[in-house]
């Protein structure tokens, strides 16, 4: 008997060293997640204005160069300018589409990774305190009524007291 205790003991010391090298692990990957985030997000903003500011920069010279080009043709001017104004408009509501969907695929390799590593969501969270506040407030009208339970039974046998 004393034999498989202490082969118990070995195996739950050795448990515990395997399951604290897996909390470890899973917290490392976690973290190295958080910082791969935070710098996906500042290194995007950072490419996001400079591909904004080289964008505006192509417009403005793609305007000058058409209006240098068509002044000397009357009534032009204003349609090329426009359909340029335009494309450019086009071309910058492009790049902000594919800003957005890269952060989406981003954001759910976060969340699937969070999920393997069973992470609750804000969801399951918020379920699980409403379902505490839930049980608190049960408690709470349990222990209301028991006292008046334990005043009916006094008064039940004091009547039968009375009664004998």
């Amino acid at each position: 008997m004393v034999k498989k205790l202490k082969a118990m003991a070995e195996k739950s010391r050795g448990d515990s060293q395997l399951s604290g090298a897996i909390k470890e692990s899973a917290h490392e990957i976690w973290l190295a997640g958080l910082g791969a985030f935070a710098k996906a997000q500042e290194e995007g903003q950072k490419v996001f204005k400079a591909l904004v500011r080289e964008g505006s920069s192509l417009q403005q010279r793609t305007v000058k160069v058409t209006e240098d080009k068509m002044t000397d043709v009357s009534g032009r001017v204003n349609d090329v300018t426009s359909k340029v104004t335009q494309v450019a408009a086009d071309l910058q509501k492009q790049a902000t589409g594919t800003w957005d969907k890269l952060e989406g695929v981003f954001e759910k390799r976060v969340e699937r990774a969070l999920e393997r590593l069973s992470v609750p969501t804000k969801k399951e969270i918020n379920a699980l305190a409403q379902r505490v506040e839930e049980l608190g407030q049960n408690m709470a009208r349990s222990t209301r009524s028991t006292p008046a339970r334990k005043a009916s039974a006094k008064r039940a046998k004091s009547a039968k007291k009375t009664a004998r």
